[in-house]
């Protein structure tokens, strides 16, 4: 079955070398097709590795193409090697350099809007959260499609659209009646966890990974053959590559984003075009090189801020100047304050900076298993470095580090297994204690204590995080581990237990004393949470989410002046953050209620109104918005409200309770008795016996002949 798959893949190959010929498009009228798999391997294609790859559609499309053998990413991460294609320079010049800190500034072009402004329809159908809209790859796009769920799907961690989803939604859009087109599709599959649909699952049990692939080529058949059969193809030049690659072991990494071995910066790159003859490549190349090709394919004059170099000649079988490929690999620089990993490959060699230098002879190890760094030669490799850096550096790229790690981005990157910490935390000078290979047993014993705290074996991930920190007493990120095995087993008190002894050994260290403070705050521990996150402000006092917490500990301490500074101080730093609106909404609430003046509750309405605007799904917004509407006699505007966050959290015993008091006091008694008992229900074991007093108080009066009860709890 599987050989005749492969048969059928090559006979459709050869359909389309016969279109094109047929039919040859001029360049002016060419359609372009862009797509870009998540986390592919080339290893796992069967046009670069027959062992290993099932992958005949996208081996049909190599077939009747050009194939570069070897294509590098410039970065090992999702947005910023994203970036480098649809701009066609590195994050040297447009600063987005991992997957959390930066937005791509207006300022730059990118390829859809450079085709949009030549009369091409554009669209894009994206798979996963790092190429969310809000990070400003939307940019000249008549459609962006990232309606991938907003949460995970039940028994899952991640949230994605699978492959077939977003081919659906692509080929939607590619077969309406339009002129010329640009349509970038991306798929999220093979990225972590590895879990393919049936009958891949099955089929390659021992090998999930390799089965998302395949599962892939599937898909992309299902929109090959549309767009075949609709005689599309003839007309488009199909450019197919990945993002990065995956380590799946090779030098002590799982997964990407950490080193920058060839396992995770070299990717499949296939270009298929009327009037192009199959070809493969052995050339070096960069996803930095795709935008000028594409302009030279589709006719279309190349802007002058491109730093790659178009691939046309090598196309058509002819030579180019070779020029160093940059690359780079920063998360944990900027994410956990670990030495940066940068470097180049220049004429079959490739150099890699770090405290602990490397450099690999990529013509007889191109696995890169033999470093032949010594030290009077990296001085010289460090010079080069540093000219091809400058070379490339552009002073619009501080454009792009506007921050965007807001709560809900980190909180959805960091579930996709991102570092993505709230700022960056960088050192004077790094030494080969900070090297990621130094650090490399750590942080697998880290992942490892992951996994075992996934598999429910806590005991054991709880003593390889205790070994881990006894090694190094200063490695964070075991802390936050223990930190979570523990709260998520409600022992609050030996969790804090663990930040605090984390933050003494990074002192100097301000996310990990910020977060110690925090979580202080978020459990109730108000004067030493705010001592702590003081001590943070002398370290750095330009941390909204710092303020914030201030202001929540001094509002719950009854400081209201200061409280209400704090929050000032946290939106004027970040206005929009709906978290810190809804705070600050609160605290007018609460002292509206404390001094029984409801003129007081007046400036909560504009608040929670922001705060809504920014986040419409937060259920506590919509509480407190009831409770100062409540407060200032809008009772009917506050039932809508309370209802609207029981909609949005049937489970919320606090919005439950309110509505109770409201129907009773709008003489809604069968209401009331309704509320008041899915309160009970809610609480369940937890009600202690004063609130059930209260509770079965509301009861009575709701079944008993009068008026209701002014009794509420307010918005908290």
């Amino acid at each position: 079955m599987r050989r005749s798959s492969r048969i059928a893949g090559w006979i459709f190959a050869a359909t389309l070398a016969g279109l094109a010929a047929a039919v040859p498009a001029r360049a002016a009228d060419t359609n372009l097709l862009l797509i870009t798999i998540d986390t592919l391997r080339t290893d796992r294609l069967g046009c670069y590795d027959a062992e290993h790859g099932r992958t005949p559609r996208i081996d049909a499309l190599a077939a009747g193409g050009v194939l570069f053998e070897r294509a590098f990413a410039h970065d090992p991460e999702t947005l910023p090697s994203h970036t480098n294609i649809l701009l066609g320079m590195t994050s040297l010049a447009h600063g987005v350099m991992e997957n959390s800190k930066s937005i791509v500034a207006p300022e730059f072009l990118t390829l859809a809007e450079l085709l949009k402004s030549k009369g091409y329809a554009t669209a894009a159908f994206v798979s996963g959260f790092p190429v969310d809209s809000r990070f400003g790859l939307n940019q000249g796009f008549d459609v962006y499609d990232d309606r991938y769920p907003a949460k995970p799907l039940t028994g899952e961690r991640f949230s994605e659209r699978p492959a077939e989803k977003t081919v659906a939604a692509a080929l939607q859009w590619l077969t309406a009646p339009k002129g010329k087109w640009f349509c970038w599709v991306h798929l999220w599959d093979p990225h972590d966890p590895y879990a393919p649909p049936e009958p891949f699952a099955t089929q390659y049990a021992d090998d999930p990974y390799t089965g998302e692939v395949a599962y892939v080529d599937a898909q992309l058949a299902v929109l090959f053959d549309e767009l075949a059969k609709r005689h599309l193809l003839d007309q488009t030049a199909v450019v197919l590559t990945g993002d990065h690659g995956e380590s799946l072991g090779e030098h002590g990494e799982i997964f990407h984003g950490y080193f920058a071995y060839n396992t995770t910066i070299r990717v499949p790159l296939i270009v298929a075009a009327p009037g192009l003859k199959p070809a493969r490549v052995k050339d070096a190349v960069g996803h930095i090189d795709i935008f000028p090709t594409v302009c030279d394919l589709l006719g279309v004059e190349k802007p002058a801020s491109l730093q790659g170099d178009s691939l046309a000649p090598l196309l058509r079988g002819r030579t180019r100047k070779a020029r160093p490929i940059y690359f780079e690999a920063l998360e944990a620089y900027l994410n956990r304050g670990w030495a940066p990993v940068r470097g180049f490959i220049e004429n079959g060699k490739k150099f890699v900076d770090s405290p602990i230098p490397e450099l690999y002879d990529l013509e007889s190890d191109f696995d890169e298993a033999r470093n032949l760094a010594k030290d009077p030669d990296v001085p010289a490799y460090r010079k080069r470095l540093q000219e091809i850096m400058a070379a490339a550096t552009s002073t619009l790229a501080a454009q792009s580090g506007r921050a965007t790690t807001d709560r809900e981005t980190r909180e959805r990157l960091r579930s996709l297994g991102y570092a993505a910490s709230r700022m960056t935390q960088l050192k004077a000078s790094y030494g080969p204690e900070d090297d990621l290979k130094t650090l490399l047993p750590l942080e697998q014993r880290s992942q490892q204590a992951e996994r075992l705290k996934r598999q429910e074996r806590i005991p054991e991930a709880v003593y390889l995080l205790t070994e881990v920190l006894k090694q190094r007493p200063d490695f964070a990120k075991a802390y936050d581990q223990l930190f979570q095995i523990y709260r998520a087993q409600g022992l609050i008190d030996d969790a804090l237990e663990v930040y605090e002894k984390g933050a003494a050994a990074n002192e100097k260290n301000f996310l990990f004393v910020s977060e110690y403070g925090i979580a202080l705050v978020r459990n109730g521990r108000y004067q030493k949470g705010a001592e702590i996150l003081e001590k943070s402000l002398a370290l750095y006092d330009q941390d909204a989410e710092v303020w914030d917490s201030l202001g929540v500990a001094f509002g719950n301490m009854g400081q209201f002046e200061k409280a209400r500074e704090d929050f000032d101080r946290a939106l004027a730093l970040a206005p929009e953050d709906a978290v810190f609106n809804g705070n600050a909404g609160t605290l007018c609430v609460t002292q509206a209620m404390r001094a029984r003046n409801p003129e007081l509750a007046k400036p909560a309405i504009a608040y929670f109104e922001k705060a809504i605007a920014g986040d419409p799904s937060l259920a506590s917004t919509y509480n407190g918005l009831a409770g100062a509407q409540r407060l200032l006699g809008r009772r009917d505007e506050a039932i809508a409200n309370w209802e609207k966050a029981v909609s949005l959290n049937p489970s919320f015993d606090l919005a439950i309770f309110n509505l109770a008091v409201a129907y009773l006091e709008k003489g809604d008694k069968a209401k009331a008795l309704a509320s008041c008992q899915k309160y009970i229900e809610v609480r369940g074991e937890s009600l202690t016996p004063d609130e059930r007093r209260e509770i079965e108080a509301i009861i009575e009066k709701c079944k008993a002949p009068g008026e209701g009860t002014g009794a509420s709890r307010g918005a908290r």
